[in-house]
């Protein structure tokens, strides 16, 4: 018989990291369930987890790397003849065009790898140039500026105590389908049937009624884009009615004046048409959030990619302050991870340099991605004339993506760090293939800092490397030796980290982290040896207050009104003054358009996996039956959706779910292009939505793209 073992760790194929128990028989996975042991999932896992599997015996995953030949054909190429004929082309290509000829973009799949995490710092340095970009922001970044201008750091970013809140308010967010996005929250199903069942209570604000709105008490339909008026106008009612109340946050609070001025613009009455929710349904929520013994205020992905993300993510904190609920059991905290991600991720800067084409502003030495394809396909000094993608496809995942997809063929050269030859590694010259997630040790750095509860879990490889594979920080490291040309000192810095390897760099992280045992013998606390030899993870106890100490701004005090939010209304008021002399009913036909989340799926690689696949067509496009009816349309109907950048054709799923007026379509798809490698996915292959989003809509604040409210017109398919 062939010997069995069961091996403990945490799927790190979403922000969950839900703990799984994996049974190996003769070398193979036989199953995958959850851990009932782990202290933040407790058993909780979604289908995902049970596709790692999948990952490590997909036929179509790269095994080798890969060159392109002239007749545009693929070879197989030694691992040190792929990586010096790289650094050549790249060396001489800044030779001849400076070193911001070279382009980097650093997708989402590197925040959940600890090899990654831990050596794309020292491989960006290396390559020296500012043309860098990530999914940071298609996603995110709001949040990290918010988390900067008010609290001093972009990575002090408070997450909801969900397990003990009396009362939590989503915007814009779909816990059900994510298990909390910027709150790693596993098993959100069951955390949310306990705050209904210790009395609590749950309101959503989305255009959509979600899985989430479908078990609230109250779900509000919200017109797209217009989340920051209605969170003006809650404050509006909490100042003007006497509701705040910051308590122990007011004696270092600066801002409460300005804040109070600001919202006073905005009242209920004057945002109500615009948002679609009636005037005293936001005095009622206003009053709800000031009642409860705790409240949390939570917003996501909705209110982060739209024209007024950066707004909506400072009031989203603002409302938390002004309640009182930041920093206190039941609100929104500050976990305290074992690791400090806060000492080794920079505090955070804003418009240090700007984008060679529109002039748009680096956040954290980053330009927004929404600029990479006009960065390539602009012609003058400057223009990006090679890339390397990291673990990223941002012909599927950035805005107007065909733009981008015409763009790449004109590269010099392109590289591509990445298991698949998908969408956008179809173009690139050469391609370097690494280990999957079961044949590398793992532990979570950032998603532990976004945990509703303060948990550590180290998990060894299963599985040793396949022959002829390398781990992502071995890739990495082998790239920056061979194009750094820093200072000495920088020099010896990069070998040292090289030299110390994950394991030990994590085991110094968890000694000076706040649960560490220091670096004297005999001293209790984690370290990494510790830590493995506990294979359901440590509890680390519940969230805890630690403001003002930790707040990293001068004289440690929070900014609730910094000048940029202020500047950046005019922008609002403008928008809220056109919308109201504008017609009510009419858009020319015209309807807004916002993606949606599923549970099967979170990257577009996850479409090769037969097992999340499975049932019927999840690519489709939401309408109401109002907008349906107008149009002469019905379920299953093919249409084609049609903006100011593209078309695309989809099945129609026709359902009241939807608010009139606003139809939706999932990310991630798209896999009709020729060239690739994806047997599964190109079965199924689905419209992408980023054929039909805007570059050039931009949340002009903070840089992220604003996918969410693209104006669309919908209509029956041609034959």
């Amino acid at each position: 018989m062939a010997e069995a073992s069961t091996h403990y760790r945490a799927c790190n194929l979403c922000e969950a990291i839900c703990g799984v128990e994996i049974r190996v028989e003769g070398g193979r996975v036989v199953s995958i369930r959850g851990d009932a042991a782990d202290p933040l999932s407790r058993g909780h896992i979604c289908p995902k987890a049970v596709a790692l599997q999948d990952l490590e015996t997909d036929p179509d995953r790269l095994r080798r790397p890969l060159r392109r030949r002239g007749d545009g054909g693929w070879e197989p190429v030694g691992w040190d003849e792929a990586l010096d004929e790289i650094a050549a082309r790249t060396r001489r290509i800044q030779a001849e065009h400076g070193r911001d000829a070279v382009g980097v973009y650093l997708g989402n799949p590197n925040v959940h790898n600890l090899g990654a995490m831990l050596y794309l710092r020292p491989f960006v340095r290396a390559l020296g140039s500012r043309n860098r970009f990530s999914a940071t922001s298609v996603d995110q970044l709001p949040h990290h500026l918010a988390a900067m201008l008010m609290f001093g750091h972009q990575f002090l970013l408070p997450v909801p105590d969900v397990d003990r809140t009396d009362f939590l308010l989503v915007l814009g967010a779909n816990p059900l389908a994510s298990n909390g996005s910027m709150m790693t929250a596993p098993g959100m199903r069951e955390r949310l049937k306990a705050l209904r069942g210790r009395g609590g209570k749950l309101v959503v604000v989305d255009p959509r009624r979600t899985e989430t709105a479908r078990v609230a008490d109250r779900h509000l339909a919200i017109e797209p884009g217009t989340d920051a008026l209605f969170l003006l106008a809650l404050l509006d009612v909490l100042f003007a009615e006497d509701l705040a109340r910051p308590g122990r946050l007011e004696p270092f609070t600066d801002g409460l004046a300005a804040l109070r001025e600001a919202a006073a613009e905005f009242p209920p009455e004057r945002v109500a048409a615009a948002t679609g929710i009636a005037a005293e349904e936001i005095r009622t929520l206003a009053r709800e959030l000031a009642a409860a013994p705790s409240a949390a205020c939570y917003g996501r992905l909705g209110v982060s990619t739209q024209e007024f993300g950066g707004l909506c993510q400072w009031l989203v904190n603002a409302v938390n302050v002004v309640t009182g609920n930041l920093d206190r059991p039941g609100g929104a905290m500050f976990p305290r991870p074992a690791v400090d991600v806060l000492s080794f991720l920079g505090r955070g800067h804003r418009g240090r340099w700007r984008s060679r084409v529109r002039g748009l502003p680096e956040f954290a030495s980053e330009l927004p991605s929404a600029a990479l394809a006009e960065e390539i396909d602009t012609p003058g000094p400057g223009r990006i004339r090679a890339l390397f993608t990291v673990a990223g496809n941002p012909v599927l995942s950035t805005p107007n993506g065909a733009r981008l997809e015409r763009a790449l063929p004109g590269l010099e050269l392109m590289v591509a760090i990445d298991p698949y030859l998908n969408e956008t590694t179809r173009h690139a010259h050469l391609i370097l293939p690494t280990t999957p997630p079961l044949q590398r040790d793992h532990y979570d750095l950032v998603f532990h800092a976004l945990a509703v509860r303060n948990t550590a879990r180290y998990s060894t490889r299963l599985f040793p490397p396949e022959p002829g594979l390398r781990d992502d920080w071995q890739v990495l490291d082998g790239l920056a030796r061979r194009l750094d040309r820093g200072s000495l000192a920088a020099r010896l810095r990069r070998r040292l980290v090289a030299a110390l390897g994950p394991r030990r760099q994590l085991d110094l992280a968890l000694r000076a982290g706040p649960h560490g045992a220091g670096f004297l013998p005999f001293r209790r606390g984690l370290t990494l040896a510790r830590l493995a030899r506990e294979p359901h993870g440590v509890d680390l106890g519940p969230l805890e207050p630690c403001l003002p100490e930790k707040l990293a701004t001068p004289e440690r005090r929070i900014d609730l009104a910094p000048a940029p939010y202020l500047a950046d209304l005019g922008r609002l008021r403008a928008r809220l003054a056109a919308t109201a002399a504008a017609e009510p009913a009419e858009r020319n036909g015209e309807l807004r358009l916002i993606g949606r989340r599923q549970v099967q799926s979170n990257n577009s690689w996850m479409h090769n996996v037969p097992r999340l696949m499975r049932g019927k067509d999840r690519c489709t496009l939401l309408m109401h039956p109002d907008d349906a009816a107008c149009r002469g349309l019905a379920s299953g109907a093919q249409v084609e959706i049609v903006s100011r950048t593209g078309r695309v054709c989809a099945p129609l799923e026709v359902t009241d779910e939807i608010k009139p007026g606003v139809v939706s379509l999932p990310h991630g798809w798209g896999h009709h292009r020729p060239g690739t490698r994806l047997a599964t996915a190109a079965a199924t292959p689905g419209a992408s939505l980023n054929d039909v989003t805007d570059e050039e809509r931009i949340d002009a604040l903070s840089g992220n793209a604003a996918f969410s409210g693209v104006p669309v017109t919908v209509a029956a398919a041609a034959q």
